[in-house]
């Protein structure tokens, strides 16, 4: 078969074969009477070999050996393509990302794409100084996306960075409450935390929204924090959350001064006082905890905080009721 035949069969140019027996990875097995190359059926067969193993990302002088080393292993040589395959797969997407990161700015020319790039690269920087500088200028003329802005403050470890990045998030807008609420989905505890503190930063009904959801998390770190956040606005959905932190000892400091926030209606304090009572009355719960929640009855307005204070002045518990009674005292002076 002359060299043409095989190009129209096998897809592979005229040029590109001769190339190949340059390299001595396929020679035809003979010449015809007036010195054309004539590939036998077993050169044509190499040649589709050669166009496989091209196709696994192969070099050619990898190729060279797998064909005629007689002891060559491919499993090694499948490990690196593999491991070589995921890094340029990374790269790409990397690659990708950052690109739809600058088209999302709206770049009108060139320089917009510069500082863009300069932005997200100082964003990654090794050096916090940085990184803040980058949060802070985030919010200026330069545009960033908020996946980006998303991405540091979920991976920031320096309070003061993480603390600007918070900050320009919280300016940002778009997209960064659903993207702070995907965070909380992390199998890593810290990056929870990060997501549900930034989202409690941010303004908004939607923030409120996934903090809302955010009381039913597994994570006792994020239903807190989300409690705290919420109970601070007003929002009573927080309430069993809250007290639940007070019982356990959990933030109970903060969390009743949010209990203080939501009893700003007569009915709200009352329906606080009644959930505060119910958990004092519980067989289950432990003696420090009901002292917890004795004292977080002084943040209660109204007449019914003031009888349930009056009522646990006899309580079992000497230091429930010395509790109690001194809270009645501040009560009666105010």
């Amino acid at each position: 078969m002359l060299i043409g035949e095989v190009a129209r069969r096998s897809g592979v140019s005229a040029r590109m074969l001769r190339h190949y027996e340059a390299l001595g990875l396929v020679r035809p097995s003979g010449r015809t009477g007036s010195g054309y190359r004539e590939y036998a059926p077993e050169d044509v067969q190499r040649v589709f070999h050669i166009e496989s193993l091209r196709s696994l990302g192969l070099s050619l002088r990898e190729i060279g050996r797998a064909l005629d080393e007689p002891g060559f292993t491919p499993s090694a040589l499948v490990g690196d393509l593999i491991r070589q395959t995921r890094e340029r797969i990374a790269a790409e997407t990397e690659l990708l990302t950052r690109l739809c990161r600058i088209d999302a700015t709206g770049p009108a020319g060139w320089e917009d794409v510069l500082q863009v790039v300069a932005l997200l690269r100082a964003l990654g920087s090794q050096h916090a100084a940085a990184r803040q500088r980058a949060a802070l200028h985030s919010a200026d003329e330069v545009p960033v996306p908020a996946e980006a802005l998303v991405e540091a403050v979920l991976s920031e470890t320096d309070p003061h960075v993480a603390g600007a990045l918070r900050w320009a998030l919280a300016r940002a807008g778009g997209e960064a409450p659903a993207l702070l609420a995907a965070g909380l989905a992390s199998p890593v505890a810290a990056v929870r935390e990060r997501a549900v503190r930034a989202l409690t930063e941010l303004p908004g009904a939607d923030a409120d929204v996934h903090l809302g959801a955010a009381l039913a998390h597994p994570d006792a770190v994020v239903r807190g924090q989300a409690a705290l956040a919420l109970g601070s606005r007003g929002v009573a959905e927080a309430a069993p959350t809250l007290i639940d932190m007070i019982v356990e000892g959990r933030n109970d400091t903060d969390a009743a001064d949010a209990l203080s926030v939501l009893a700003g209606d007569t009915a709200t304090a009352a329906h606080l006082t009644a959930r505060i009572v119910h958990r004092l009355a519980d067989a289950t719960t432990a003696p420090p905890a009901r002292g917890r929640l004795t004292q977080s009855l002084a943040g209660i307005p109204g007449a019914g905080a003031a009888a349930a204070l009056a009522e646990l002045t006899h309580d079992a518990d000497r230091a429930v009721a010395l509790t109690a009674t001194y809270l009645l005292r501040l009560r009666d002076t105010d």
